[in-house]
C-alpha cells in the first residue's frame, strides 16, 4: 500500500506542474479568444522546461521569491472573492449549511455522486504538505494554514460561487471570468507565478520521497544532491528531475487543455489522501498505541468521506484517470522488482556473512599468504563482513599485510564532527582492522583524502606504547608498498532450475542494478587504486 501511495505521489509530481501552469496560461484566452490551445500548450511547456532546468540550483536560491508570490496570491484572491460576494450574491455563506448538500444529493442522486469527482480539485495540494516539513516547522505550517491559506480559499471559492450563480454558463473558466477587468492582467501574472510555486512544491515532494525510498532500499539508486547546507529536506535528483520534465511536458502536449488532465489529477490526489489515512491509522495503532476509540474517531469519518470521493473519481478512469494508474503500475513494478532483489541479496549476505572468527580461520590456513600493501575492503554489513571477503581469500589465497574493512554509515545530520567521522577497531587477526566512516548530507567524501583520515585514526588508536609503535610502523610500511581500494559486486546467477518468478524478478533486478548508481558514494580515490571483485550467487 505504501508503494502504491508513493507511486501515486510521483504521479502527482507529474500532473501538478502540468495542470497548474496550463490552467494559469489559459487566462490568455480571456482577453484574446482567438489564441489557440496549441499556443497555450506550447507556452506552458516552455515555462515547465525552464522550471525543471532551474531545479539543480536548489529552492534556497529562489525561495526568497516564493513568500511575496504566495502572499500576493493569498491576499488578492480573497479580496476579489469579497468583491464578488457583495456584487453578485451576498447570501452565499448559507451554502455552508448541510441542508443544501442533502437536498443536492436527494435531487441529483447518482449524478450528484458522480459530480463529487469534480470537487476534488478544490483540495489539491494538501496531500503534499509533508514536503513543507523539509523547509519549515510544523507550528509554522499550522499557523500559516489556519491564519491565511484556509480563510483565503474559503473567501475565494465563495466569491467564485457567487459569480457562477449569476453566470451559470461560465463554469468552464470560473476563475478568470470572476476576476474584474481592471485587475485582470495583474491577477494573470500572480496566478502564473503562483502556479509555478505550486509546481515547485510537488517537484520538491517527489525528490523528497524518492530520496527516502532510496535510503530504505525500495527504489533503484539515483543521484541525490543536498542543495542546502542547513536543511536536510532540500534535495535534488538529476535523473528524477529530467524524467519528470519529459513526462510533464508530454502530459501537457498530449492531454492539452481538456478535462482529461483534470480527471487524472483528481484520481491521484484523492488516492494519495485515502492511502495516507489508512497508513496513519496503522501508525496510530502500532506505534503511537492510541486508544481504539480515538483511532475510530479519526479513521471512520475520513475513510467514509475520502472513500466517497474515490468511488466518484473512479468513474473518470476511462476519461483520463487511467494515466496515474499506468504511471503507478510501472513505478510499482520497478520498486517491487528492486525490493525483491535487494531482499534476496540481503538474506544471502546475512546467511553467509564472514564473522571475525571465520576470518581468523581462513587466514590461518597455510596456503593463504599476507602480501605487502594496504588494502581498504568495503563492506556494507554492520555486524560481520560481506561474503565476498571469503570468496576473495579462497580464490586468491592471499590478503594484504594490513587490511581495513570499511563500512560507510550515512547520518541524518548536516556534518559529522571530525572526531566522530572515522571510528576504528582491531578485528582479531594480525593486521586486520574494522573502520566505520560516518558522514552527513552536507559532507563531501570525495573532497578529502580518505586514506590519510583512516590511517591517522589508526595511529591514534594504536597509542604510543611499544606494541602500538610496532603496529604504526607496519601500517606505514604497508602504505609505502601501495594502497588498493577493493569493492565487491555480488550478482545473481539465475540458473535453468530456478522458478519462473525468480527468473523474471531477479532478471529485472539485474537489469536495474546494471543501470543504477553504485551503492558507495564518490570517495575520490585514484582510479589506479580501485579494484572491483565480482561474485555470482546462484539462485
Amino acid at each position: 500500500m505504501s508503494i502504491l501511495g508513493m507511486c501515486m505521489l510521483i504521479g502527482d509530481g507529474i500532473l501538478t506542474p502540468a495542470i497548474s501552469v496550463l490552467s494559469a496560461i489559459q487566462g490568455l484566452r480571456g482577453p484574446f479568444p482567438s489564441v489557440r490551445n496549441s499556443v497555450v500548450e506550447a507556452l506552458s511547456a516552455v515555462i515547465l522546461i525552464g522550471l525543471f532546468l532551474l531545479q539543480k540550483y536548489g529552492t534556497s536560491k529562489v525561495s526568497f521569491l516564493f513568500s511575496p508570490i504566495m502572499a500576493a496570491w493569498t491576499f488578492t484572491t480573497p479580496i476579489i472573492g469579497l468583491y464578488s460576494i457583495v456584487h453578485y450574491y451576498p447570501g452565499i455563506f448559507k451554502a455552508i449549511s448541510p441542508h443544501y448538500i442533502v437536498r443536492f444529493f436527494l435531487r441529483n442522486k447518482k449524478e450528484g455522486w458522480r459530480m463529487l469527482g469534480g470537487t476534488v480539485l478544490c483540495i489539491t495540494g494538501a496531500e503534499a504538505m509533508f514536503a513543507d516539513l523539509g523547509h519549515f516547522s510544523k507550528k509554522g505550517i499550522q499557523i500559516a494554514f489556519l491564519s491565511s491559506i484556509y480563510p483565503s480559499l474559503v473567501l475565494t471559492y465563495a466569491g467564485q460561487t457567487a459569480y457562477l450563480i449569476n453566470n451559470v454558463n461560465d463554469f468552464s473558466d470560473g476563475f478568470y471570468k470572476f476576476v474584474p477587468r481592471p485587475v485582470y492582467w495583474p491577477m494573470f501574472i500572480i496566478a502564473t507565478l503562483a502556479a509555478i510555486v505550486a509546481s515547485q512544491s510537488l517537484i520538491s515532494a517527489t525528490f523528497s520521497v524518492i530520496k527516502q525510498s532510496v535510503v530504505l532500499d525500495y527504489f533503484p539508486r539515483v543521484k541525490v544532491v543536498h542543495t542546502s547546507q542547513h536543511k536536510e529536506g532540500e534535495v535534488y535528483s538529476p535523473e528524477t528531475n529530467y524524467i519528470l520534465m519529459v513526462l510533464c511536458v508530454s502530459v501537457v502536449l498530449g492531454f492539452g487543455a481538456g478535462n482529461a488532465i483534470g480527471n487524472a489529477f483528481g484520481v491521484v490526489v484523492i488516492m494519495v489522501m485515502l492511502i495516507t489515512t489508512v497508513m496513519l491509522t496503522l501508525v496510530m495503532i502500532i506505534i503511537w498505541r492510541t486508544p481504539p476509540v480515538l483511532v475510530a474517531l479519526y479513521f471512520v469519518p475520513f475513510v467514509v468521506m475520502e472513500g466517497s470521493y474515490v468511488s466518484a473519481v473512479f468513474t473518470k478512469i476511462p476519461e483520463g484517470g487511467w494515466l496515474p494508474f499506468a504511471v503507478s503500475i510501472i513505478l510499482a513494478m520497478v520498486m517491487f522488482g528492486w525490493y525483491y532483489g535487494r531482499q534476496r541479496k540481503t538474506e544471502y549476505e546475512i546467511a553467509n556473512k564472514v564473522t571475525v572468527e571465520r576470518l581468523g580461520e581462513l587466514l590461518a590456513k597455510p596456503e593463504v599468504q599476507r602480501v605487502p600493501g594496504l588494502c581498504f575492503f568495503y563492506s556494507n554489513i554492520q555486524d560481520g563482513l560481506t561474503p565476498i571477503v571469503g570468496h576473495y581469500i579462497k580464490n586468491m589465497s592471499s590478503l594484504h599485510a594490513v587490511t581495513v574493512f570499511v563500512t560507510l554509515r550515512y547520518l541524518l545530520v548536516a556534518k559529522v564532527d571530525e572526531r566522530e567521522r572515522v571510528l576504528v577497531a582491531r578485528l582479531g587477526p594480525d593486521g586486520v582492522y574494522g573502520c566505520t566512516v560516518q558522514y552527513g548530507y552536507a559532507d563531501s567524501l570525495s573532497g578529502g583524502d580518505l586514506t590519510a583520515q583512516v590511517t591517522g585514526s589508526l595511529r591514534r588508536h594504536f597509542g604510543t606504547a611499544e606494541a602500538g609503535a610496532e603496529e604504526a610502523a607496519r601500517l606505514e610500511a604497508a602504505r609505502t608498498n601501495g594502497v588498493v581500494h577493493v569493492r565487491g559486486k555480488m550478482r545473481f546467477y539465475v540458473g535453468e532450475d530456478a522458478g519462473w518468478f525468480d527468473k523474471v524478478m531477479l532478471g529485472f533486478y539485474e537489469f536495474l542494478h546494471g543501470i543504477c548508481r553504485s551503492a558507495l558514494p564518490a570517495l575520490g580515490t585514484p582510479l589506479q587504486q580501485r579494484v572491483e571483485i565480482g561474485m555470482l550467487y546462484k539462485v
